[in-house]
């Protein structure tokens, strides 16, 4: 059974940071890539970044683009959600979800394994 265990959220500051983790099991690590998404109250989920499995590939959102980073570490099955410079629009649920493959920002159409989600609120 596919299982994806975010961890990592919390209350923050605008202008800090936070890490978030996603840990997998279930399936090959390896062998799928990994994603980000967030859904703020009100608003559609929305992709945020993406690591690929196949190459370490990574994507991100125009909106978190140089302030979130993803990486992987194949051997605890765990992929992290680096936020820095943290904004009040940053406060939603994040969602990690794995699928496949991923070469661009993922998208709330593909199809995806989806954990549990872990609250993030950024204060200004």
């Amino acid at each position: 059974e596919v299982q994806l265990v975010e961890s990592g959220g919390g209350l923050v500051q605008a202008g800090g940071s936070l890490r978030l983790s996603c840990a997998a099991s279930g399936f090959t690590f390896d062998d799928y890539a990994i994603g980000w998404f967030r859904q703020a109250p009100g608003k559609e989920r929305e992709g945020v970044s993406c690591i690929s499995s196949s190459d370490g590939g990574t994507y991100y959102a125009d909106s978190v683009k140089d302030r979130f980073t993803i990486s992987s570490d194949n051997a605890k099955n765990t992929v992290y959600l680096q936020m820095s410079s943290l904004k009040p629009e940053d406060t939603a649920t994040y969602y990690c979800a794995a699928r496949d493959s991923c070469a661009n920002v993922p998208r709330v159409d593909e199809r995806y394994y989806w954990g549990q989600g872990t609250q993030v609120t950024v204060s200004s």
